[in-house]
């Protein structure tokens, strides 16, 4: 089926939410010359929530490479880290050289010292360059190779968007990532964790590519896209054949792998596109430092061996607070501990029961309070303005309390309102994408911000 983009265009400029930044080149003796440096990055993951990490030219993920197929590359590597790396050209075919593998292919890239690559280009696809450093890229050290055909695909379509998921463990009031960690409590697309993840926006009947990118550390992501039916129609190794192209509405993509989908734009609304591990829709599960549902809870022990520290259950009681104690991880316990009753927040004092529901009756229901979602959301108003961005004009009310971790929402807009939402002119209300608007009353007892 194809979109509204007329035939023989060029291919679309891809489209990167929250990372707008392409690595700048210039041509020098036939060669498209790029110069990427490696470089310390403080990233806003979500509003106000500063994290030290690497990445490249004070970007993390880094700036986006973009080339066309036949093209003639030079990639200038500058270390300003302070210790050694190397950049590997994930997916590219080049001469072994230059595939960036320290001590099997070149020596390391000392501090302060420059490495340089070039080679010609005969794919086309979605590639990405990072460090083959374990530890480098559990830090963040990543970025976009894009590279266009020659003509555009057919049926060509009229927006095209990378989504680019990485996963963190941060313990409390830490900044900086536990690379040592094989738990994870922060996702991220393109460095931005749901809500603050910017929406995708497009026109109704617009033919929309979503090119996903999983760089992981170990785990592999179901996303799913509501209201509309895609064709996965790419890999990490370019085009797949149009005979061979998979409908669906759920697409697993697997750690280092890509998967690009297409799909017609025919369903107007704001409409949710997140990886379906549960886990992956949260932020911060971690246990917690202090009272929470008015109860406490104990912070993770220091001193513990590298094992505990990662939630990995190392044998004894069932209630052992070594192997299922408090931890980052997805151990049996977590929040639990020998000297705290096991149970998902069920045991509530008097007084405490939440506000969507009377606090007596959610006493009485085994298990309640499980979620958040009546739970009050009190951001301050800069965090309000930071979420509440241009791409987010005519959505309902408070639809940030909805999207956490890997999480984001694709808008199919009429013409006249996407035009509107766009060019950032006239007043949107909110709830406009939403046939009926804001229809739904506010919860009895709930806390609504009206931020449209």
């Amino acid at each position: 089926m194809p979109g509204l983009r007329p035939a023989g265009a060029p291919p679309v400029p891809i489209t990167v939410p929250d990372l707008p930044e392409k690595l700048p080149w210039k041509m020098v003796n036939g060669a498209k010359e790029f110069h990427i440096r490696c470089t310390p990055v403080q990233r806003e993951f979500l509003p106000g929530l500063y994290m030290d990490v690497w990445g490249y030219n004070g970007l993390m993920p880094g700036p986006t490479i973009e080339a066309v197929e036949g093209d003639r590359v030079r990639l200038v590597v500058h270390n300003d880290l302070p210790e050694s790396t190397t950049v590997h050209w994930h997916g590219l075919e080049m001469p072994i050289r230059f595939d960036g593998i320290p001590g099997v292919t070149q020596p390391p890239i000392r501090p302060g010292a420059t490495f340089t690559s070039e080679f010609d280009l005969h794919q086309n696809g979605t590639f990405f360059y990072h460090s083959h450093d374990a530890m480098q890229e559990g830090i963040g050290m990543v970025g976009l190779f894009i590279i266009y055909p020659k003509q555009a695909h057919e049926p060509r379509v009229d927006r095209d968007f990378v989504l680019l998921s990485q996963e963190w463990a941060v313990l409390p009031g830490a900044t900086i990532p536990n690379t040592m960690s094989m738990e994870f409590n922060l996702f991220t697309f393109n460095g931005r964790s749901g809500p603050y993840v910017t929406p995708l926006v497009c026109k109704l009947g617009e033919r929309v590519r979503i090119r996903f990118v999983n760089f992981s550390a170990i785990d592999h992501h179901p996303f799913h896209l509501h209201g509309h039916t895609f064709w996965v129609t790419g890999t990490e190794a370019g085009r797949i054949p149009p005979s061979a192209w998979i409908p669906g509405n759920t697409v697993l993509v697997g750690v280092a792998q890509v998967r690009e989908i297409e799909f017609i734009a025919n369903n107007v609304g704001d409409w949710p596109l997140h990886c379906h591990m549960f886990h992956h829709m949260m932020n911060f599960m971690s246990t917690m430092v202090g009272p929470m549902g008015g109860h406490t809870v104990q912070g993770m022990r220091a001193g513990q061996s590298s094992t505990g520290g990662m939630g990995i259950a190392t044998g004894g009681p069932a209630l052992s607070s070594e192997a299922f104690g408090p931890s980052l991880g997805r151990s049996m316990g977590e929040q639990t501990s020998m000297d705290r009753a096991v149970g998902n927040m069920t045991v509530m004092p008097p007084g405490v029961g939440g506000h969507g529901m009377h606090g007596a009756t959610r006493r009485r229901v085994p298990g309640s309070p499980v979620g958040m979602l009546d739970m009050p959301v009190d951001l301050a108003p800069e965090q309000l303005r930071k979420l509440n961005k241009g791409e987010t004009r005519g959505m309902r009310r408070d639809w940030y309390t909805g999207v956490e971790g890997l999480f984001t929402v694709v808008r199919v807009l009429p013409p006249d309102l996407f035009e509107q939402v766009m060019s950032g002119r006239g007043d949107v209300p909110p709830g406009a994408s939403i046939p009926g608007g804001e229809s739904a009353p506010p919860t009895p007892g709930g806390h609504h911000h009206h931020s449209g």
